[in-house]
């Protein structure tokens, strides 16, 4: 507090001027203390003098002892980890082949049809024939290199990890993702070894890798974003174990399974939501929160449907047919069309070796990659803005109708036309993402212009039920739940968001959250569904608890935000911001650029057929994936003038954080094919990370790249975040993440700015490890806001015969069975 003298009754927030960071640095001090009580987080924002929280401590009943330390970590072997990723390589080079052999055959076939009538037919059985192969590859895959997955545990780089990844690469570009929310999806599992039962609805996209430890009952209910992936990792080593959900189970959306977890018949977990391993819900009760505590809340607040067999069988059929008659050839066979309409690309379309250096090749070149780039553009923006309308009349909120019926295929196709990522990647971060989400259906009243109401990741079940109060702004990854499911039922509802309000980043925003105005809700909060309407304070975690709605320091810059300089420092920004999305359109374009050329150049080779042709397209994917990875790479670098972010504590009306969005707007969703190989730890490298050796990234975003240090033999889980910023209302803040050697990161967590992690700690699933904390070494903490875990939050055992005895117990208890 910068203070001698701190009275005993003095408010940390109202009177003292503290913040978060500094409380946190206070209990970071207090845990060193042998001779103190632990003192989270938590604990400061209920008793924010220093005579309530000693009492407070004083008071506290007795928990559990603080978890023992974590094993130290063993380094892992140099060699094994160079070989996997050359194995890796060879993997993927053999899948670029066999795609680019199978391209040529099929636009040589497909060339060979006379008329558009015959062009469509042969489409449609190429196309046909590439969707059934692409699905039944990954289903090969499994059986034959791994068979049935066992409850087991082996480390990364070796013999066993490489058929893992293999079988989880396949799964991840396989089309069947498409299909989610549909039946057939659930029977493409049941293929891949899972035991589902009837009536299963599952909406996330996000496949389990070891299906055959994924049992599921009937008539359950999984929401989208939610993670059940079977296996977790953890110090270097890969552990499979079961997730067992009984019948009527209902799954929230943002939610994390961890292995060893299980649901009874009728439970329910909460949005915002997890299961840390070895927990268990029991039949009929329900669950919130990370880890999830008992709760009255009912998250399934809709009536069953009549929805029959026959009904799911049909919407399954129908759904296959016009994804085979009407997008697999506009897919197969539009570009032979689009290219057969177009006699005069001569130099593109029939090129040679000597055909490659004119300028002749390259104009058009220019001149198609425009016209494409333009046409998608346009078309695009009419059909999100448009289509979405008029499918939207025949649904009805309030009403409850059946799953997998006209209403539903409505429903479903206006949340993933409104939900297209690129026109928000454009606009977000600026004021012409409020014209935007307007044209597409929200309600944002009279709009309070601020430059930056919304972020670039804005989701939503359907934009004509949102409404978002004047003056409100929200950070990226907001995602709106205005549509409610049962196993047989959907209804849409208004979700309305307060004035005046801040929501950070990762929320789910039920619809009747019971927030009203002036409310600032932290990242990765649990929108609460019960209890007093909350205005006027801030709510953090999950389970949620009130907080200060701002601190002194978050208020700094309100001078900034009224009055003439208010108005000049907007329209300034208002101008950066335009400069920055027009940029970033020319750097898509050139991107799409740079690939024309690349794919044409492949057929530049003279006499090239067959085997030989598939050679040169496979070599261009290759070529392709690294050309677009070193081009983005070589982006941010020349944004940042190959210099080093700082940390900084700036108005969002200030140049810098107007520069930092620009940084934002650098694609990434590249790096998802490098996940689970050495190469993502080479491109982390390239774009500034501070990164070790032998890192096992197993899909985790990293948004400051060069305020970021990562130690030798870390793990970083699926879906985790290191975040080295935050925003709340006008206040941009950022600081250094130091992550020590062999630290682990579980699926779905996220690390906040100004933390430091010692060697060897591990953060569990779905937590939320908040700015300025300081994890010591071997440490195991978890939760939201994490705290170091107590012994009876560890999973009484670890071995593989424990596990498949939990396994089978939970199957027995929770009644999860076909």
């Amino acid at each position: 507090m910068k203070s001698d003298h701190v009275p005993l009754d003095s408010h940390f927030f109202d009177d003292l001027g503290a913040n978060s960071l500094v409380m946190a640095h206070f209990c970071a001090r207090v845990r060193k203390r042998d001779d103190l009580p632990s003192v989270s987080m938590k604990d400061v924002y209920g008793h924010p003098t220093i005579r309530s929280l000693a009492a407070a401590l004083t008071d506290a009943p007795a928990e559990a002892p603080v978890a023992p330390p974590a094993e130290a970590p063993v380094p892992g072997s140099t060699s094994r980890y160079v070989l996997c990723g050359a194995a890796q390589l060879l993997i993927f080079a053999a899948y670029c082949f066999l795609a680019g052999l199978v391209t040529v055959e099929g636009y040589q076939w497909i060339s060979a049809g006379s008329g558009a009538a015959h062009v469509y037919l042969r489409s449609v059985v190429f196309g046909g024939a590439v969707f059934v192969g692409m699905c039944v590859l990954p289903v090969v895959a499994k059986w034959v290199l791994v068979g049935r997955w066992q409850v087991t545990e082996f480390p990364v780089w070796g013999l066993a990890y490489l058929r893992f990844w293999t079988v989880r690469a396949l799964l991840s570009a396989n089309p069947m993702r498409l299909f989610t929310g549909n039946p057939l999806y659930v029977l493409y599992l049941r293929a891949l070894g899972a035991r589902i039962g009837k009536g299963v609805t599952i909406l996330s996209p996000a496949l389990p890798v070891c299906t055959d430890l994924l049992t599921v009952g009937a008539n359950t209910v999984i929401r989208k974003d939610s993670y059940f992936l079977c296996y977790r990792v953890v110090a270097g080593r890969v552990r499979t174990g079961p997730v067992t959900l009984g019948r009527n189970v209902h799954i929230g959306e943002k939610t994390v399974l961890d292995i060893g977890t299980s649901m009874g018949d009728g439970s329910q977990l909460g949005h915002a939501s997890a299961l840390f391993e070895g927990q268990t819900v029991p039949a009929g009760l329900r669950g919130h929160g990370s880890p999830a505590q008992p709760t009255d809340v009912d998250y399934v607040r809709i009536p069953e449907a009549r929805c029959s067999t026959l009904r799911r069988a049909a919407y399954g059929l129908a759904s296959l047919l016009q994804l085979l008659l009407v997008y697999v050839p506009l897919t197969a066979g539009g570009g032979f069309l689009l290219l057969d309409l177009a006699p005069r690309l001569k130099s593109l379309v029939d090129p040679d070796l000597a055909g490659m250096t004119s300028v002749r090749f390259y104009a058009e070149a220019v001149g198609l990659s425009l016209a494409l780039f333009g046409v998608v553009i346009v078309v695009g923006a009419v059909a999100v803005s448009l289509v979405p309308r008029l499918l939207n009349l025949v649904i009805r909120p309030g009403q409850v109708y059946p799953l997998y019926g006209p209403h539903y295929s409505a429903q479903r196709a206006v949340a993933r036309l409104t939900n297209l990522k690129f026109f928000k990647w454009l606009c977000g971060d600026s004021s012409y993402i409020v014209h935007y989400l307007r044209a597409i259906g929200y309600d944002l009243s009279h709009v309070e212009q601020t430059g930056s109401n919304f972020g670039t990741e804005v989701g939503h079940e359907n934009p004509f039920l949102v409404s978002v109060g004047s003056g409100t702004m929200v950070a990226d990854g907001l995602s709106v739940l205005n549509t409610d499911y049962s196993a047989t039922s959907f209804r849409v509802s208004r979700a309305s968001i307060g004035a005046h309000s801040f929501l950070g980043n990762h929320i789910a925003y039920p619809a009747g959250g019971r927030t009203g105005e002036n409310v600032l809700l932290a990242t990765k909060v649990l929108v609460p569904l019960d209890g007093e309407l909350r205005e006027n304070v801030g709510l953090l975690g999950s389970p949620a608890f009130e907080i200060p709605r701002s601190v002194e320091r978050d208020s700094s810059f309100d001078h900034l935000r009224e009055g003439d300089e208010f108005h000049r420092r907007l329209a300034a920004k208002n101008r950066y911001n335009l400069r920055s999305m027009c940029l970033f359109l020319f750097v898509r374009w050139l991107h799409s650029f740079l690939l024309t050329v690349l794919g044409f150049a492949a057929l530049a080779v003279p006499g090239t057929r067959g085997v030989a042709a598939g050679a040169l397209v496979g070599a261009s994917l290759v070529l392709g994936l690294v050309l677009t990875a070193g081009y983005y790479v070589l982006v941010e670098r020349l944004i940042t003038r190959f210099r080093r972010l700082v940390p900084r504590l700036v108005s969002i009306y200030d140049p810098h954080f107007w520069w930092q969005e620009r940084l934002w707007k650098v694609p990434v969703d590249f790096l998802v094919v490098f996940n689970g190989t050495p190469f993502k730890n080479l491109l982390w490298r390239l774009m500034g990370v501070r990164i070790g050796r032998r890192v096992f990234d197993d899909g985790a975003i990293i948004t400051e790249r060069t305020l970021t240090t990562i130690g030798d033999d870390c793990t970083l889980g699926a879906h985790s975040k290191i975040q080295a910023h935050s925003q709340e209302d006008g206040t941009y803040k950022s600081d250094h993440i130091v992550l020590g050697a062999g630290v682990t990161l579980g699926t779905g967590a996220l690390v906040h700015y100004g933390v430091t992690m010692g060697d060897g700690s591990q953060l569990a699933p779905d937590s939320f490890l908040m700015k300025g904390e300081d994890v010591p070494c071997l440490a195991r903490w978890g939760g939201n806001p994490a705290v170091a875990l107590r012994s009876d939050q560890i999973a009484p055992g670890t071995d593989d015969a424990h596990i498949a005895h939990t396994a089978r117990i939970a199957q027995t208890a929770t009644g999860a069975v076909l």
